[in-house]
């Protein structure tokens, strides 16, 4: 055998076990066809989270006057941004390519077919390994609405392509995280925006208060906001695009943009990987697997988006690859891959783990629920931050913390702390025996956690 394993696919899944597999002994190879990182380096979280940076640092200054900064003259430089952007990709793509050097991961260019549970061919040349990974992610799904293959009709890959895309007005379908994100990206530089999402409520998977809290916030910035809207086709205008929709009142309506943005999640597709000899079983394009991640074929494992029902996250894909690195090496998985952060990068940011206060009345859990607004916190305060809240959730007879939701800034750094928390069954009293220090946004989960009553 040429390899141990061989890792096909070089995004958050697939790099984060190669290096792990790499760094307990395992030689390790990684068959990428386009750039080490994948879509969530290329084409997905740190290039959106650059632009949202560079929109947000943009929107503060316009509205900087009440802290006594005046900035004359101030304009965004769309193409600069996305310079930006770039150059913080290629550093961190630098990074990955490095990492594999010190690690001595060998690093192959191509697309891969699996030709048997032990071989693969890409760039011309057949490589063997004992054990095979796939981690070849997702790529965005566009629904079958007529018109949606018009100019001006893009995805997420689209608006974060090099130079990127610029729109004075832009229409999103789909309301979900990857919609939100660019919503107050566009919404942040000026862009007049409008958001049609099919469900009853922005952001639908998450808890409702996130929903109705962001809906006021982006209707307040000036965006237009429609949900239980059916999307029925796209057709040009004069002003563009225009979008044909049924609203919640089952009226027809027309909304009319530059541009419209397909954000209707993400899907994957794993038949072309396979020779037809060796098709494992699947779901929909999506990889089948066992709790251990292993596919239907002995010696083929799959992680992140391309497996069926996974949660798309970046970090769920790599904490699965470490799971899977580590049995192959013989060692238990590290990391418990029941207590799962989500996070949406709005304004203000959006982070949860665990159960809702719904999903406990559902299953007839008894709970204690804890509730701090941020508008009260002083840090909050002076950075000048809108609505906000941080909510707790604690089993009703031990207290355990079983589930947190936080709207305000920094919940996706702050999220950590209750994953820490959750993930090690820590009680209420536990949590408050924590210091927290001041004046900082962290001091709401103390004030969220000395409110908790029984619902």
């Amino acid at each position: 055998m040429d390899f141990d394993l061989i890792v096909i696919g070089a995004g958050p899944g697939g790099y984060v076990a190669a290096e792990h597999a790499a760094a307990l002994g395992l030689k390790t190879a990684v068959i990428e066809k386009s750039h080490l990182g994948g879509t969530c380096l290329n084409r997905g979280c740190m290039p959106t989270k650059a632009l949202l940076h560079a929109a947000g640092t943009f929107s503060e200054l316009r509205r900087a006057d009440g802290l006594g900064v005046q900035a004359d003259n101030l304009r965004s430089d769309f193409r600069a941004m996305h310079a930006y952007k770039n150059n913080v990709v290629e550093q961190l793509r630098a990074g990955i390519a490095q990492s594999f050097k010190s690690k001595k991961i060998t690093h192959i260019t191509g697309t891969a077919k699996i030709l048997s549970p032990t071989e693969v061919s890409a760039d011309g040349n057949l490589y063997t390994a004992k054990n095979l990974l796939i981690a070849t992610g997702a790529a965005p799904a566009c629904p079958p609405i007529p018109g949606i293959d018009l100019p001006g009709v893009v995805t997420s890959d689209d608006l974060l392509a090099a130079e990127g895309m610029d729109f004075d007005s832009l229409i999103i379908i789909g309301g979900g995280v990857i919609g939100m994100e660019f919503a107050s990206i566009y919404n942040a530089l000026g862009r007049n925006i409008t958001v049609l999402e099919a469900a009853p409520r922005l952001l639908p998977t998450m808890d409702k208060e996130f929903s109705q809290s962001l809906a006021i916030i982006m209707k307040k910035r000036g965006a237009e906001i429609q949900t239980s809207a059916s999307v029925s086709k796209i057709e040009p205008c004069g002003s563009g695009l225009a979008v044909a929709y049924q609203d919640k009142k089952g009226a027809e309506c027309r909304a009319e943009a530059a541009g419209v943005l397909i954000a209707t999640g993400r899907r994957a597709d794993a038949s072309s990987l396979f020779a037809e000899e060796v098709l494992p079983a699947m779901e929909r394009g999506a990889l089948v697997v066992d709790g251990r991640f292993e596919t239907s074929i002995k010696g083929i494992f799959a992680v992140g988006d391309i497996i069926s029902g996974n949660i798309q996250l970046a970090h769920v894909a790599s904490a699965q690859g470490i799971s899977v690195a580590h049995r192959l090496a013989g060692q238990p998985a590290p990391t418990d891959l029941h207590c799962v952060p989500s996070c949406v990068y709005t304004d203000p940011e959006i982070a949860s783990i665990g159960i809702t206060e719904e999903q406990a009345k559902a299953s007839g859990t008894a709970i204690l629920v804890g509730k701090a607004l941020t508008s009260a916190n002083g840090k909050s305060l002076v950075e000048q931050q809108e609505r906000g809240f941080i909510k707790l959730i604690f089993g009703a007879e031990d207290e355990v913390l079983l589930g947190a939701q936080l709207m305000c800034a920094r919940a996706t750094d702050l999220i950590a702390v209750l994953a820490l928390a959750a993930a090690n069954g820590l009680t209420r009293t536990q949590l408050l025996r924590t210091m927290f220090p001041h004046p900082t946004f962290s001091e709401s989960i103390a004030q969220a956690a000395e409110t908790a009553r029984k619902k």
